[in-house]
């Protein structure tokens, strides 16, 4: 009988060790599966449907970039219901200043950088989203034949004051303007009035305007006027003036045959947060890259 308890208990213990040997390898097992964890270093390029990324950005400066801005902020927003994003104006000079010194997470420039902001924001970072043809635009009841870059100098100095001095009506001429600060008025006065052997001040007698937009509105309502417009603005309301007898478009900027044109740029102070990253990065990418070619030059 006494063996007979024996052999029991001795089953017993058997069976006990082997249920504690085979749910062990269960939990170390389970505990050792690695967990899907996405690196902060590697930020989505391209949002996905649905909202990866969430929170707000502000942008400010140039009058050019600002209705690319928004479109551009349009379509990012879509993707993105969490994102707002705020685009306002300024000018070019705002934009440079507000990105270095951080008011705003992105700033626009509708020129290239002076060495002299570098100088004062040294941590400026640049990203070239599009280039930009400048036109020049008349009166729609102005008809002029092609302009060289020298006419067109002498024209906004105020050297030439009748149409009909470069072939055009017998017309006094109206010179139309953007103000100091303009990033259009930078561009146009370094690459048409500071081309050739002298740098000429646009004169003191243009109608200076706060916009492209009014600028437009000036020309296309202000007999025998003239001006000079970023290529987005440009429709049917103003007319346009060939340069050395190439007509102002996007495919004649692209061949290299079209003079005057400028990057349009967006700026941050250093290294953009994660949300300006990733709309930086959708900006520069396919999508964002077609909604620029809708009025301006791709930068691929």
């Amino acid at each position: 009988m006494r063996r007979l308890w024996m052999s029991i208990l001795i089953l017993v213990a058997l069976v006990a060790v082997g249920c504690t040997q085979t749910a062990a390898p269960t939990a170390t097992t389970e505990a050792s599966q690695p967990t899907a964890t996405p690196q902060a270093s590697a930020p989505t390029a391209v949002p996905v449907d649905g909202g990866s990324v969430s929170g707000q950005i502000q942008l400010a400066g140039s009058t050019t970039v600002q209705p690319l801005a928004e479109v551009l902020a349009e379509a990012f927003m879509a993707k993105n219901p969490g994102v707002t994003i705020d685009v306002q104006g300024g000018g070019s000079s705002v934009g440079v200043t507000s990105a270095g010194e951080g008011t705003v997470d992105i700033g626009d420039a509708s020129r290239a950088i002076k060495d002299s902001e570098f100088a004062e924001f040294p941590n400026l970072q640049v990203y070239t989203i599009a280039y930009d043809g400048i036109a020049i635009v008349t009166n729609p009841d102005v008809e002029l034949p092609s302009l060289t870059i020298a006419q067109v100098q002498s024209i906004f100095a105020g050297e030439i004051t009748n149409f009909s001095e470069v072939g055009g009506p017998d017309a006094l001429i109206t010179v139309v303007s953007r103000e100091e600060g303009s990033g259009t008025r930078a561009a146009f006065e370094e690459l048409v009035m500071a081309e050739g052997d002298t740098e000429k001040a646009i004169t003191e007698k243009a109608l200076l305007q706060q916009s492209n937009g009014q600028v437009r509105t000036t020309v296309a309502t202000t007999p025998n006027s003239i001006g000079y417009l970023s290529f987005g603005f440009l429709d049917q309301s103003i007319g346009t003036v060939a340069i050395d007898g190439v007509d102002p478009t996007v495919a004649n900027v692209k061949n290299g045959s079209y003079p005057i044109f400028r990057p349009l740029n967006m700026l941050t102070n250093g290294e953009p947060n994660e949300l300006s990253k990733a709309f930086l990065e959708f900006i520069l990418g396919a999508e964002g890259q077609a909604i620029v070619g809708e009025d301006y030059i791709t930068v691929q």
